[in-house]
């Protein structure tokens, strides 16, 4: 696949599901097949929990994670215990799940793991920047979009998202809410001067001003409207955590902020409906992020637990003339 070629271009790429079942560790797997690992030393890990054999929600079963000898994987104590491939024991961190600290190894032969890295944003950024000590090339992170995540797939430079009938049964409305998230991923990057301050301010929402004075508006978060608001006009809008319907219409509705740049941490923040987005917009409210990955390709999984199965061409030729990316349908080809 051509996709290859373009991700081994870049030093980590994270795989990301729209929902359970769309074909995530399948594009995870196919990933790992095709790398070549006679020009590329890779590692591997995940946010939350990869590899298990059967769906603990659906009960379905899914295709398990298959390691090459020769690549790095980080998970935690617990899952390198059940292991099925004999590694080299690396680094063992101080970064601490639920299943106990994080570990690294080298598979020495091919195998079979249960990936369960570092759930922070903070500790997937640390294991990334630790485990270039080894010499490694490019980073592969099983990724997730669940709201209950705490570490972005926006950490890494590049990113392959997949889709398919478990996200939604018609294909009409598949590639409109599958376009509306690469609309997201695809929003521009804002100054490095707003990704310094966005660095510096961890919670709730803050104001730059005509004359670059920043302002803490005193909210924890944008769920909270009630804006101590000090000065006359904004140049740009810094909100940490969730973008919701709610506070854009303020937003949009206060004459201090016209035509001020907001800028979240990355795409994954945005909980805006597609409606109320476009309208923010539409009026000169640029909405940037401080974290971006460049999205590859697109992988759609056409069968859903429940047995629907959506026409593949169909569904592959119209969701790539919407997001103008390569789709594919892995396991067709």
């Amino acid at each position: 696949m051509p996709f290859i070629n373009e991700l081994i271009k870049h030093s980590s790429c994270s795989i990301v599901g729209l929902e359970k079942n769309t074909g995530k560790t399948v594009c995870l797997n196919y990933v790992l097949r095709r790398l070549p690992l006679d020009k590329k030393t890779i590692a591997v890990s995940s946010i939350g929990i990869d590899g298990e054999n059967t769906d603990q929600v659906t009960l379905t079963s899914k295709p398990e994670i298959v390691l090459r000898k020769g690549m790095f994987f980080a998970t935690s104590e617990k899952h390198y215990l059940m292991r099925r491939l004999v590694s080299e024991l690396v680094d063992v961190s101080d970064e601490n799940t639920s299943l106990g600290h994080v570990v690294t190894a080298k598979a020495l032969t091919p195998g079979k793991i249960l990936l369960s890295g570092p759930s922070s944003g903070t500790g997937l950024k640390r294991w990334m920047d630790s485990i270039k000590d080894f010499g490694i090339d490019l980073i592969i992170v099983d990724g997730a979009l669940s709201r209950m995540s705490l570490a972005s797939p926006a950490i890494s430079e590049s990113m392959i998202l997949s889709t398919g009938a478990a996200y939604s049964a018609n294909i009409n409305t598949l590639v409109q809410k599958t376009a509306f998230v690469v609309e997201l991923i695809n929003l521009e990057k804002t100054s490095e001067s707003n990704c310094r301050i966005m660095d510096q301010i961890n919670n709730g929402v803050w104001a730059l001003d005509q004359e670059g004075l920043l302002h803490d508006l005193k909210v924890s978060s944008s769920l909270s409207t009630d804006l101590k608001i000090d000065f006359e006009s904004c140049r740009t809008l810094f909100v940490n955590g969730a973008l919701t319907d709610n506070f854009l219409k303020h937003i949009k509705q206060n004459r201090v902020f016209k035509e001020a740049e907001l800028v979240v941490r990355d795409f994954t923040k945005i909980f805006a409906t597609p409606l109320v987005l476009k309208s923010f917009v539409s009026v000169g409210h640029p909405i940037r992020v401080a974290q971006k990955s460049k999205l590859i390709a697109v992988t759609v999984n056409p069968t859903s637990p429940n047995g629907i199965v959506l026409d593949s061409d169909k569904l592959c030729k119209t969701l790539s003339e919407a997001i103008q990316l390569p789709v594919y349908d892995l396991m067709k080809n």
